[in-house]
């Protein structure tokens, strides 16, 4: 038997142990505003009368978190040098976490999470207030929930927060099975937040729901063949950075005099049920804050309400906040009431929350659209429409592009992470099987009612030529990006029914109409020679196929990975010959969204000093 640095037993005797240490004397158990008064002492406030905070940790430490348990169904798949470092470790860090429990002074907050009457876990967050600062990690998360209900079904999550660590010893330690989760040498409230939320997809989904890391809105728009107002509901997948809080909250220029808008649901994580509802998780959201009244005007609104918790946001010496000065906090966040999502209608500001953070039932809708969001700069349209077959198959590749500006020296390559989920627990092919089984039966007893939509945020044209000495890379041309107003009428287009598809060069049906938009200038064709795009076209194919073979290796059933080939002999005109259970291809290292390097677009680069004058 193969040797593992896993101990399960050692797992388990910890959680027999942490369970009677959480009643200690040392640990306080604040109401919501005895926690906000003393969360506020340490908060600057601002112009607009909301907080704000900054914190050591500005993003997620996705590298150095790892899942401990017994078994693929549990393990990370692809540990790095360092996750396995903190694996081998843990044992001895979760002593020390039992006795920082027993001594130190920790602060208890417990919340809900969701509000239905089949699954709603009950989250009881313990954070370590030896710095005083700390409580306002367990008020901002504590924003985000709701509270206790009585009767709720569970189930009971724990999570210990422990910001105190030093930093050389910073990590994450999940134990899925024993509903724990410990963060350790971080204050950045996204870790709270996370731990719960991704324990709550592990459980939802062993019992026959679907965690996804979407956004839902219900959508509301005049059909052009009928005429008629038509309900949809819609959901929004997305890495972290490509737009889906956006445009979870975007209104998308329908028009509200003929009864047409855009209600929020969700921004992050939902459970998918087999009826095509889904239930939501979250009472405040946690947003990136680099918004735009002018383009964002619900987000906006809502983070400058006073009701606002705010971190790692640029305020000046009067108050005045400025949420696109990102030379102090590259990933500025804030936890907005969704009820404050608001957007102007002539005198009147009209919230355009969701009534319920849940999604109904396909059987009360008109329709279902499964929205997919990438940011590539290159040949790939700004919309495409999808076959169930396809949607899945989008779902599975998770496909989104490093930035120059973000990462340069991985710009243009792709990153591909399933069903844009950075948190999924265990083997990742179990995902996508059960999205392929709940998408092709809501097909089947629906017939007509459910879409499939790719959009592309990013833009077309980028040339990016690599120097073969040193491999350093150069832009040669930027990329045309795409609008935001064009962005949100092609999606305005396909829920009226206005735009116009062709077959494309992807296999798929690209848009090539839509009303008010000239799409030619944004055309492959016009920007590229022919042999650029065949060689655009055989990397995407080639780096599908090799994250097909990876994720068949963690359980993806056969069916699936054959239609994946399939559907790539029909891109490159090429048949692929593969053993029946071929080795996967060893997958270049990836880093999850928040932690790849930023770099933002308001630090100029650094200027040589000018002679003043009558100095040599």
């Amino acid at each position: 038997m193969a040797e593992t640095p896993y101990d399960p037993d050692a797992y388990r005797r910890f959680a027999e142990n942490l369970r009677p240490a959480l009643d200690g004397k040392n640990i306080e158990h604040p109401g919501m505003w005895s926690l906000r008064r003393k969360a506020l002492k340490t908060a600057q406030r601002t112009a607009a009368g909301s907080y704000t905070w900054f914190s050591k940790v500005s993003s997620r430490i996705a590298a150095r978190t790892v899942y401990l348990g017994a078994g693929p169904e549990i393990v990370l798949p692809r540990p790095s040098a360092v996750q396995l470092g903190i694996v081998e470790k843990a044992p001895e860090q979760l002593h020390k976490v039992l006795q920082l429990v027993r001594t130190m002074p920790f602060v208890h907050i417990r919340r809900q999470m969701g509000d239905n009457p089949e699954y709603t876990p009950i989250c009881n967050l313990y954070v370590s207030v030896a710095d005083p600062k700390n409580y306002r990690l367990a008020y901002e998360w504590a924003r985000t929930m709701g509270p206790v209900k009585r009767r709720g079904p569970g189930p009971e999550f724990v999570m210990i927060h422990i910001p105190e660590e030093h930093m050389l010893r910073m990590q994450v330690l999940v134990l899925p099975e024993h509903d724990i989760n410990i963060a350790l040498g971080t204050d950045y409230t996204g870790e709270c937040k996370k731990g719960f939320l991704r324990q709550a997809m592990f459980r939802a989904d062993q019992r026959g729901m679907l965690g996804l890391h979407a956004g839902t809105k219900v959508v509301r728009a005049r059909d052009r063949a009928t005429g008629k107002l038509k309900t949809y509901g819609v959901f929004m997948f997305g890495l972290t950075a490509t737009g889906k809080s956006t445009w979870s909250c975007h209104q998308l220029g329908l028009d509200p005099e003929q009864g047409e808008g855009t209600w929020v649901a969700q921004d992050d994580i939902v459970m998918l049920k087999r009826d095509g509802s889904a239930l939501g998780t979250e009472q405040g959201f946690y947003v990136k804050t680099d918004v735009d009244v002018k383009l964002q005007e619900a987000m906006y609104r809502s983070l400058v309400h006073k009701s606002a918790l705010l971190e790692n946001v640029m305020i000046n010496s009067r108050g005045d906040i400025d949420f696109l000065d990102e030379r102090l906090g590259e990933n500025g966040r804030g936890v907005l009431d969704r009820r404050q999502l608001k957007v102007k209608r002539g005198r009147r500001l009209v919230s355009i929350c969701a009534k319920s953070i849940n999604l109904p039932t396909l059987e009360e809708l008109d329709g279902l659209a499964f929205a997919f969001i990438t940011r590539r700069n290159t040949i790939m349209p700004f919309a495409q429409r999808l076959t169930w077959e396809q949607g899945v198959l989008a779902y599975l590749w998770g496909e989104s592009t490093h930035s120059f500006a973000t990462v340069p020296e991985k710009a243009g390559e792709s990153v591909r992470i399933v069903g844009m989920d950075d948190f999924i627990i265990g083997a990742q092919g179990r995902k996508v099987n059960a999205f392929y089984d709940i998408v092709k039966d809501l097909v089947a007893r629906y017939p007509g009612k459910v879409h499939f939509f790719q959009y592309n945020t990013g833009g077309v044209g980028e040339i990016i030529e690599k120097d073969p000495a040193t491999g350093a890379k150069k832009l040669v041309r930027k990329a045309q990006r795409v609008p935001i107003d064009l962005m949100a009428a092609l999606q305005r287009g396909d829920l009226r029914g206005t735009n116009e598809y062709r077959k494309g060069r992807l296999n798929t049906e690209e848009v090539v109409k839509c009303e008010g938009y000239d799409l030619a200038q944004y055309e492959a064709a016009n920007l590229y020679s022919d042999a650029q795009i065949r060689r655009f076209l055989e990397d995407l194919v080639e780096g599908r196929r090799g994250f097909t073979e990876e994720i068949a290796a963690q359980g993806l059933r056969p069916e699936i990975r054959a239609l994946a080939h399939r559907e790539l002999d029909a891109i490159s005109g090429k048949r692929h010959k593969a053993e029946t259970w071929a080795e996967p291809v060893k997958p270049e290292p990836r880093e999850a969204a928040e932690d790849r390097l930023p770099l933002s677009p308001y630090i100029t680069p650094w200027e040589k000093r000018r002679p003043e004058k009558g100095m040599a």
